[in-house]
Formats: C-alpha cells, sequence, structure tokens
C-alpha cells in the first residue's frame, strides 16, 4: 500500500510539473520536457548536421554519415529513412568535358581501368584514366575494363560515328540515338537518365535544339551543345531484383511503414493520362520563364 500510494504521488507531481512549467527551448533542438533538461544538451543533438561530401575532387572513397531522413534542425524530412549497412561515397564526375589544363576545345580519350558496384547508386561506375588524371563516371551497359572512350565537344556538319560510352553534344549525334547522363544546361553536368538500366532516344533536332525522349516517355528540349553519354546506363536488371526478405530492405536502409490500415484513395486505381507537353531549357526571346513549359 505503501509504494502504490507513493507511486500515485510522484506521477500526480510529475503532471503537475507538466502543467504548470513551460517546456524549455533549446536553440539547436527540438521542445524538451522540463524533467529532462538535464539529460540532453545542444551538444549531444550536433549529429543532425547534414552530411555534405567534399567539395575537392578525389577518387578515395569517403565515409559517409546517415542522417535517417532528418535535416539539419533534427527534424525529419522523409520517413522510411534508418539504419542500413555502412557505405562509401565515391564523388562521380558528371561533367564529362571536364578538361585538363592545356587540353581545351580538343577530343580527348580514356581508358576505362575499373568498372564497379557502387552502394549509393542503382547503376554501375567505371574509373577512367586519361592524361594526368583519374575519375568515377558512370558505366554504360556493355562497359568493360580495357575500353577506350572519347569526349568531344565539337559539333561538325557530319553526325559522328559514336560508340557506347563516348561523350558527345547533342547536336553532333545522328538522330535515334540512344544516350544518358544528359546534360539540360550546357557545362553543369549530367542531370537526367542517371538510373540503372535507363536510357532516353534522340528525337530530332531543330534550329540549334534538340528534342529528347526522356525514359519516362516525356519530352525535353535543350541546347544542342549540351553533352550526352552514348547508350544505355549499366546494370539492366536492377529492376528485377528479388529483395525476398525484410531484413534486405533494412540493410538497404528502408525502414518498414507503421503497419496501421490506410484507406486508399484515389491514387489507387489505374490512370491513363496523356503525356505533358514538352518541357524547354532553351531561353526562347520574349517569354517569361513561366511559359517555357
Amino acid at each position: 500500500m505503501a509504494a502504490r500510494s507513493l507511486s500515485s504521488a510522484l506521477r500526480s507531481l510529475y503532471v503537475t510539473c507538466l502543467r504548470t512549467e513551460p517546456r524549455l527551448l533549446l536553440q539547436d533542438g527540438p521542445l524538451v520536457p522540463p524533467l529532462r533538461r538535464g539529460l540532453l544538451t545542444t551538444s549531444s543533438l550536433s549529429h543532425f548536421d547534414v552530411w555534405k561530401p567534399p567539395t575537392k575532387y578525389t577518387i578515395n572513397p569517403i565515409g559517409k554519415r546517415k542522417t535517417g531522413g532528418r535535416d539539419h534542425t533534427g527534424r525529419i524530412r522523409t520517413h522510411g529513412v534508418g539504419g542500413g549497412h555502412k557505405q562509401l561515397f565515391r564523388m562521380i564526375d558528371f561533367q564529362r568535358l571536364n578538361y585538363e589544363p592545356g587540353r581545351e576545345d580538343t577530343p580527348f580519350q580514356e581508358k576505362v581501368m575499373e568498372v564497379r558496384y557502387d552502394p549509393c547508386r542503382s547503376a554501375d561506375i567505371a574509373l577512367v584514366a586519361g592524361g594526368k588524371r583519374k575519375r568515377w563516371i558512370i558505366a554504360t551497359e556493355n562497359m568493360k575494363n580495357g575500353d577506350l572512350i572519347t569526349s568531344s565537344g565539337h559539333i561538325g556538319r557530319m553526325a559522328v560515328l559514336a560508340q557506347e560510352g563516348d561523350a558527345h553534344p547533342l547536336g553532333a549525334l545522328p538522330i535515334g540515338t540512344l544516350i544518358n547522363c544528359l546534360e539540360v544546361i550546357p557545362g553543369k553536368g549530367a542531370l537526367c537518365i542517371r538510373a540503372a538500366g535507363t536510357c532516353g532516344v534522340l528525337l530530332r533536332k531543330v534550329n540549334g535544339t534538340a528534342i529528347v525522349q526522356l525514359p519516362s516517355k516525356r519530352q525535353v528540349q535543350v541546347l544542342e551543345t549540351c553533352v550526352a553519354t552514348v547508350g544505355r546506363v549499366s546494370n539492366v536488371d536492377h529492376n528485377k531484383r528479388i529483395i525476398g526478405k525484410a531484413g534486405r530492405n533494412r540493410w538497404l536502409g528502408i525502414r518498414p511503414s507503421s503497419g496501421l490500415w490506410k484507406r486508399k484513395g484515389g491514387w489507387a486505381g489505374r490512370k491513363i493520362k496523356p503525356l505533358p507537353p514538352i518541357k524547354s531549357y532553351v531561353k526562347l526571346p520574349g517569354a517569361s520563364p513561366a511559359l517555357r513549359v
């Protein structure tokens, strides 16, 4: 009886403290109840800093810190993320025309040294060497050790006979070429068609621009000086993999859902929608940015 009365007294004291005393707001953290003010400090919340890769390029693997789907404030921004095996990050050079000093505006060749699995992306990556440098790039479907790949920024009067893995401007490639690692802004690096097994199609060239069909069947219009890689992205059978058990998803850093029953809304059924209009990344004269869609 004495223990029960003591526990009820402590419970009533805790509820009274919660009602009377305001919560403490830390400068770099969330709200903390008053009974835990001495347990949590701002130093213990420093692991919520967003991890960023180094700015100087290196081919060496870099240690990667997990975020658990949280941003710099410590709040969850992406649900279903957590745990997973430790990963090493390798910096990918998405600018194929990243020339060495003294070799600007001239085609150059590089040799494929290694093709390997990358835990941070679905496609395989390749280590290429040329001149006085080495760099990692996205590997194509049939790329193997010892291959020679060419990168060129020249647009001639005749279309080039490009091999798989070569990088050329869209204006230099023939119509119907399968491409990947597409630039939408010249010189900014590849932004589209980088997932495993994907490829786009060069449909036509109009007045210094090129129309490309993305893997989603949507068409985009970019300048013909945008560089793309010829061929299909490697690891074509990525979408056919069998997970097999829930533990493998946990290794990949995917947490299970809550398990509660959720009513399916209108999104659940199959819908046949028309394709969206061509999205243009070309600055048309006299058109506002909102109309360039």
